[in-house]
């Protein structure tokens, strides 16, 4: 039997219907991914699953004693609770076992009237703790909220900040292990790493059934065993992960476009044989008329709008920006060491990094917020900045849709085409009902394509984006990956999105322990693989080098090894060139210009000499210890 059972389902708000005729079931243990466009009735349709809203009509039935949780996008939590006390809250029959065995407790240390029947409520609600899980309960709450990113689990949890209330609020499902987890949203407000921590935990720790209403489509294609596509009311549910599900939907597509084709083609030659008829004919076949009248009145389900992002150019100069050795310190912590980094035209460089690492503060040191502690920040003379900040900031929640985005602007120009204010919002998908809403008034991604449509309504040729993804559905998402993949200038962004990384950025710019940043040239996968490539080189030579220094001998260098020692400094030297020289093409924005199919063989080779490089330099210490280890003997 099912977990839960939706059959003929619908919801509407006031006049808006949003989800008519929607049958759906999910089966124990399965996990499946809801996707669809912002507003289509993704949430309402998790909501109605786990029970916490009801439909106006249809039937929704759950398997009995099954236990069902919801993650909203917005929780509330308990003001003056600890975040490990909100964790473990899921656990209802826990609590009010470890409730009895604490009263019970205080009543033995305060020396109750009768201790024996204080002894065995204390013994009962032991052994209840045990049966549920023991206090080892409480590990795994403090080991999940440390790998979520809440290092200070006695904090109450009103003062956290709104990302880390939501990361509370997952860690609460997570540790619960419902029957079912239906998880709104889940990567808002992680970072990469905690997204892929979260991907590993559903796929080899979780038990229940899962639903995952996400944009993330990594998440989404390697987590999801069944995609459902939630849009005009209607559900559509595909085998397999974001992969599969785009193939089939394109088959689907396919199939509907000769469908409505065969139908224009039965319009035609029908209407073609009424028209011949004689109008007072008895004979006419009444049945034939009828079909016809039945496929004309037949309408098409057309896709729903995709936002069109497009913006001005503004002519660059070949620098971009430049940080001359330029550090940030937040108090008595150093957020960022002295950096070097040259931006060029064409770059576009993804930031990554833990949460509270400093992405956001280098973001605003580089647009002029904020100055910084040490060295200098060189914008070049042409740069026009356009920045995006994670909480948009720039938004007016009192004002219309209009009023935020237009202001006074009489046109705007997008390429090198002019448009009108109102038609220029309809490309974000405001029609004119929309573009008179308040902006309070609006979704999360309602308000993200507001900014959006704000930030390009003015010229820019260097873009710095902070969390840009944060709401976007997935079409949206693609439509901003497509404008900066097109835009003639330069981008800097700041995402938890791995999928945006690998289609979008040339290089990545990581935040690493103590305030260090290091820039990686290529995608963020090819990040991760020289990464994990250094990682595994430092652990090989740590190893021969503790071999190679207990076989050193105190004896003589061989004929043979002083000549190897004497050619070993050209040796370094050619394979740093050749290093240095790949580095420059990785940073020539022309490398990336036909797709970038030649930047995997040239990281490739980098790593290669690289590794080369370093196993030489070994090479040499190794052979220059034993020479002055000779000469001492």
């Amino acid at each position: 039997m099912p977990v839960v059972t939706a059959v003929d389902i619908s919801r509407s708000y006031g006049t808006l219907a949003v989800l008519t005729g929607v049958s759906v079931a999910i089966q124990r243990g399965e996990r499946v991914g809801v996707v669809g466009a912002n507003g289509s009735g993704k949430s309402t349709l998790g909501k109605i699953l786990a029970g916490v809203e009801a439909a106006d009509g249809g039937l929704v039935t759950r398997r009995r004693d099954a236990v069902v949780m919801y993650l909203d996008q917005a929780p509330s939590l308990p003001a003056g609770h600890s975040a490990c006390d909100v964790a473990l809250s899921g656990l209802e029959a826990w609590c009010e076992a470890r409730a009895r065995y604490e009263s019970a407790s205080r009543d033995l240390g305060d020396g109750a009237a009768d201790l024996s029947a204080a002894a065995m409520a204390q013994a009962q609600a032991s052994e209840d703790l045990e049966r549920l899980g023991g206090w080892d309960l409480v590990h795994r709450a403090e080991s999940i909220l440390g790998h979520l990113g809440i290092g200070d689990v006695g904090r109450p949890v009103d003062r956290l900040s709104g990302g880390e209330q939501r990361r509370v609020a997952l860690a609460r499902v997570l540790i619960a292990r419902p029957d079912l987890a239906v998880l709104d949203e889940p990567t808002n407000h992680l970072d990469v790493a905690t997204v892929a921590w979260l991907e590993r935990h559903l796929i080899d720790d979780y038990e229940g059934a899962v639903v995952l209403i996400t944009h993330d489509r990594y998440l989404l294609d390697r987590v999801a065993e069944r995609t459902v596509e939630i849009g005009r009311g209607a559900a559509v549910s595909y085998d397999g992960g974001y992969e599969t599900y785009l193939q089939a939907r394109a088959e689907r597509m396919a199939h509907d476009e000769r469908t409505e084709r065969n139908r224009q083609n039965f319009l035609r030659t029908e209407l073609e044989w009424l028209r011949r008829q004689p109008k007072a004919r008895a004979g006419k076949s009444k049945a034939r008329i009828q079909r016809v009248e039945n496929a004309a009145a037949q309408v098409r389900q057309t896709e729903a709008g995709v936002a069109q992002i497009g913006a001005a150019e503004v002519r660059s100069g070949k620098t971009v920006l430049e940080l001359d050795r330029m550090s940030i310190e937040l108090g008595e912590r150093c957020l960022v060491r002295p950096l070097e980094l040259y931006v060029t035209l064409g770059e576009r460089i993804g930031v990554v990094g833990p949460n509270g690492c400093g992405k956001s503060t280098l973001l605003r040191t580089l647009v002029g917020e904020i100055e910084p502690t040490a060295g200098r920040v060189v914008r070049g003379a042409n740069t026009r900045i356009a920045y995006l900040d994670q909480m948009r900031a720039a938004l007016d929640d009192r004002a219309t849709v209009f009023d935020n985005v237009i202001g006074g602007l009489t046109v705007i120009r997008v390429g090198d085409r002019e448009l009108t204010p109102r038609s220029y919002l309809e490309r974000f998908l405001f029609d004119e009902a929309g573009q008179r809403s308040v902006v309070g008034s609006l979704s999360g991604g309602e308000r993200a394509r507001v900014a959006l449509a704000a930030l390009l309504a003015q010229p820019a040729n260097l873009m710095i984006l902070d969390e840009p993804t944060n709401d976007l559905d997935i079409p949206t998402l693609a439509a901003l990956e497509s404008f900066l993949l097109e835009f003639g200038g330069t981008a800097i962004v700041v995402t938890h999105d791995r999928y945006f990384l690998d289609r979008v950025a040339t290089s990545i710019l990581a935040f690493e322990d103590d305030g260090r940043v290091s820039r990686f040239h290529g995608s963020y996968s090819a990040y991760l693989e020289q990464t994990a490539a250094a990682a595994a080189t430092a652990e090989t030579r740590a190893g021969e080098k503790t071999r190679r220094r207990e076989e050193v001998a105190a004896g003589k260098l061989s004929y043979r090894e002083e000549r190897e020692l004497a050619s070993l400094p050209d040796q370094i030297e050619a394979a740093e060139v050749g290093a240095a020289e790949i580095e420059s093409r990785l940073a020539d924005p022309a490398t990336y210009a036909r797709g970038g199919d030649e930047a995997g063989g040239l990281m490739a080779e980098l790593a290669r000499l690289r590794a080369e490089a370093a196993r030489l330099v070994d090479r040499w210490e190794e052979l220059e210890t034993k020479k002055e280890n000779a000469s001492r003997a």
